[in-house]
């Protein structure tokens, strides 16, 4: 007579997030082959190994190398921390509505991109004043939503919805007064990957990894604190101390895509919502199929924003609304647990 191990139905669990984590993997590599094909000019697959092997055609080494490649990482690299960002801040603040730019980080990136452009300073410059400017955002919304050594969380969303309201309304005003930089201000603002280069990549992948990295070592501390802070008190853990980690990896992480990328909304938005209901609320698990997710949504979306069109291109942040806003109303309207 045998005997059901408890452990089976555990066992049984792992292997087909196992299998749904590989399969997940696989569709990657695949969107990232087709984009790399497609564009103004196609690349037949046996030319794109071609050039990544160090034997392929001049003309194709260049636009791959040159021009596809890095984009297609930095979109990988960018839809990634915004989904984990998404994830963790979902449920550090409670709320099913928060994404990545919820506390003003993106508002204020975009502050300090709209100031770099108006004192002319190119491209480099813009990113590197919209990622200081978006951390000294989140520094700001930390210190005026703190009580004590404590962060209310509620008080904070507020703070940082009001910090977000009134740097818009600082971007408003400087686009008003400087008319000859509003198309490139208003372009950026809709997000996009069209001048990033290896250099850009570089810098940010590593930091994106970095930090999502480091959220992801908290996702058991996280499970706990999503099912209540009395809860996760009584557990052992030190929530403020995991907040603030969290907070500051979160924020550096969307201020890094934010800056080599603009606003680029609903990909840490919807990302979160759809894994979770894939594969259940367990961030051990939740975060690395978000984070693939993720790569896998944004990496498309930006293949049709340079292929629709051609040979013009739609910002990203329209495919990622126009894919994102109808697809979270049927989230909404489906899903009771949101509402």
């Amino acid at each position: 007579m045998s005997v059901a191990s408890p452990f089976n139905g555990e066992i049984k669990l792992k292997k087909k997030h196992l299998s749904g984590c590989i399969v997940s993997i696989i569709i990657l590599i695949l969107i990232i082959g087709i984009s790399a094909v497609v564009g103004a000019v196609t690349i037949p697959p046996g030319d794109v190994i071609a050039v990544l092997s160090g034997n392929g055609d001049p003309t194709y080494t260049t636009i791959l190398l040159g021009l596809r490649l890095p984009r297609i990482i930095e979109a990988a690299a960018v839809g990634l921390g915004l989904s984990v960002s998404g994830v963790f801040f979902q449920g550090l603040l409670h709320n099913p509505m928060a994404d990545p730019y919820i506390l003003g980080i993106s508002n204020g990136a975009a502050l300090g991109a709209t100031v770099a452009m108006v004192l002319g300073m190119g491209l480099l410059g813009t990113e590197a004043f919209a990622f200081a400017t978006g951390l000294v955002t989140i520094y700001l919304v930390i210190a005026l939503a703190k009580k004590g050594s404590r962060i209310p969380m509620t008080t904070m969303l507020l703070t940082g919805v009001a910090v977000s309201a009134f740097l818009s309304a600082v971007i408003s005003l400087m686009m008003f007064f400087n008319n000859h930089e509003l198309s490139n201000i208003v372009f950026w603002m809709m997000g996009g990957l069209e001048l990033v280069s290896w250099k850009q990549v570089a810098v940010s992948l590593p930091v994106i990894l970095a930090g999502v990295s480091v959220m992801y070592i908290f996702s058991r501390e996280m499970n706990a604190i999503v099912m209540g802070e009395e809860t996760a008190e009584h557990l052992g853990i030190d929530i403020e101390r995991v907040k603030n980690i969290i907070l500051v990896c979160g924020s550096l992480v969307t201020a890094t895509a934010v800056s080599v990328s603009g606003i680029i909304g609903f990909v840490g938005l919807i990302i979160p919502h759809i894994t979770r209901l894939l594969v259940g609320p367990d961030n051990r698990v939740l975060v690395p199929f978000s984070a693939v997710f993720g790569a896998i949504f944004l990496v498309f979306a930006d293949t049709l924003s340079r292929t629709v069109v051609q040979p013009v291109e739609i910002p990203i942040g329209i495919i990622t609304a126009a894919f994102g806003g109808p697809f979270f109303l049927y989230i909404l309207r489906t899903n009771k647990s949101l509402t």
